[in-house]
């Protein structure tokens, strides 16, 4: 039997966009100047030491009752995410020695919306029955009469929907600067959390912290280029040519990336879930960039980080 790979929308969804939305590529550009001159000035010391709070929203899209998840398995993902930001994940004592001084909290804590956008008592999750049997990275699970369910306030909360994914894929995300009404994450039923729906590799809640990786502004570590030329605009992750997947051996050498190689145990890697185990701290500066530029209203009021 063929293992199952990792399959991320994301790309295809942010070409999409970059076709079809005018303005997009310009918003992305702009976005991307601010992050680089941040980073690089040194501005943004101070910012690193804050922690950002994260209201959540999962909205849960099943045409089988098997695909309408338990508020236990929601609840495991929130966990896991809180742990993986917070390099408090039990399997960070895999980082390789080369890179354990690298590994970052990243500073973000998630959890589900107590309020909906009307200010009623909510415990952060929806549920929706579709028609549709499945759903690809058009975004049609976010509208309802695609099939689909709207989501909350994008400026206040994380939008997050739970549906059965066509063709293999785990989920995808929209960048920073995409359309407000359809800004979110979306994951696969059998990927999302630790419990009920999901199945191995993907069943220890990573391809969550993967694709909100990608909606913090993080790129997949090769670039999405095949010859060694790709970046993710990190300068303490390695260059690499191709995504990795299953369980690799350390050191994998790509791209005269030697003597340590590859980081593919990164979470914007392609590795089963059980190898993902850390965020790096210029990934970390790229996150605090977002969360106090583009998608600062998710958090308004950053305490300090203790």
């Amino acid at each position: 039997m063929t293992q199952p790979r990792r399959q991320c929308g994301t790309m295809a969804a942010h070409h999409r966009l970059c076709e079809s939305m005018p303005t997009y590529r310009e918003t992305r550009a702009a976005i991307e100047r601010r992050t680089h001159d941040l980073i690089e000035t040194g501005c943004m010391m101070r910012e690193k030491r804050l922690l950002f709070r994260i209201q959540v929203v999962v909205h849960v899209l099943y045409h089988d009752p098997v695909q309408r998840i338990s508020m236990s398995q929601v609840r495991s993902q929130i966990q896991v995410l809180n742990r993986d930001f917070r390099l408090k994940n039990g399997n960070r004592k895999s980082i390789p020695r080369p890179w354990k001084g690298l590994a970052a909290d990243a500073g973000v804590e998630f959890e589900l919306a107590a309020t909906d956008p009307a200010g009623q008592p909510s415990k952060g999750v929806t549920y929706t029955k579709t028609d549709r049997e499945s759903f690809g990275t058009g975004d049609s699970l976010k509208t309802a009469k695609s099939g689909g369910v709207e989501a909350w306030d994008t400026r206040r909360y994380l939008n997050i929907w739970v549906a059965p994914l066509s063709g293999g894929l785990l989920g995808y995300a929209q960048f920073p600067g995409g359309p407000e009404e359809t800004d979110g994450v979306v994951i696969s039923y059998k990927s999302f959390g630790t419990r009920g729906t999901v199945a191995p590799p993907f069943h220890r809640g990573r391809t969550t912290t993967h694709e909100i990786g990608h909606f913090l502004n993080l790129y997949h570590l090769w670039g999405d280029m095949a010859d060694c030329a790709g970046t993710d605009q990190c300068c303490d992750t390695p260059p690499q040519k191709l995504p990795n997947f299953g369980k690799p051996s350390f050191p994998k050498i790509s791209c005269d990336n030697g003597p340590h190689g590859d980081m593919f145990m990164n979470y914007m890697d392609y590795s089963d879930d059980e190898v993902l185990c850390l965020f790096t701290e210029a990934q970390a500066a790229r996150i605090v960039a977002t969360l106090t530029g583009p998608r600062a209203t998710l958090s308004p009021s950053p305490t300090p980080l203790t």
